[in-house]
């Protein structure tokens, strides 16, 4: 991602912030637990901490919802997910502040797991990863510097809001296609409309009650003036007296 005149500074997001760099080490330090579990044959932090829908809608297992980020499936998808958060999340952190980053960064991903779980309420199927939230730090890089340029693989240049919009369409598509198996195609999706009514919602609330509040005016307006018209020619009627034949 080369956007600043220090290329070098540019690709890799600058110096690491306190919450990318927090969550980075927690994520690795759980995939590092998870190579020893399955070393030894032990499936229990799959079981219990990866979102499985048919456990949390029969089992209430709500915590699943955020444990379920910190898992990941092998090494490429963990490398893919926190080189994304470091590249993008630096500077989110930089421009919002740790508090506001690290709330939107759970936020979207326990959102995102919620749409994967009201997806599939009885599926089996054990959804771990990072990916909602990373989503969900895209769009929001996405929204703020639409036209940074980065480097899809490394060779093609492309406008950061291009490359969002691309990887939503593809992720919703996804969904609906079922995809790749293994690829919780609508954790990303959701991870993406999560944070779009963090960033969005309010300003779309705002706009909604301007409407309404602009219709109640048109329509007490309309009504007035029928109220108004009927009154005048009452007036007039009465000026012009009795018809006389």
């Amino acid at each position: 991602m080369g956007y600043y005149s220090n290329v070098a500074r540019g690709f890799f997001g600058g110096p690491a912030t306190r919450a990318v760099k927090f969550l980075i080490w927690v994520n690795i330090a759980v995939f590092v637990l998870q190579m020893i579990a399955d070393l030894a044959g032990v499936r229990f932090l799959v079981f219990t901490f990866a979102l499985i829908p048919r456990r949390v809608t029969h089992e209430f297992t709500v915590w699943q919802f955020f444990t379920y980020m910190f898992l990941h499936g092998g090494v490429f998808h963990i490398l893919f997910n926190m080189i994304t958060l470091y590249m993008f999340g630096n500077e989110l952190e930089r421009y919002w502040g740790t508090l506001r980053f690290s709330r939107y960064y759970l936020i979207t991903g326990i959102g995102a797991g919620l749409c994967s779980w009201v997806a599939a309420l009885d599926s089996r199927a054990a959804i771990i990863g990072a990916s909602g939230a990373i989503y969900g730090v895209l769009l929001a890089y996405g929204l703020l510097f639409p036209n940074r340029i980065v480097y899809l693989n490394f060779l093609l240049p492309i406008k950061v809001k291009w490359l969002v919009l691309i990887m939503g369409v593809v992720a919703f598509f996804s969904s609906l296609s079922g995809g790749q198996p293994g690829v919780a195609h609508v954790a990303h999706l959701g991870g993406m409309l999560v944070g779009l009514l963090m960033l969005r919602g309010k300003r779309w609330i705002v706009r909604l009650a301007e409407y309404r509040e602009r219709r109640r005016r048109e329509m007490l307006k309309r009504q007035f003036e029928v109220y108004y018209g009927d009154i005048r020619r009452k007036i007039d009627e009465e000026k012009k007296g009795p018809t006389v034949h």
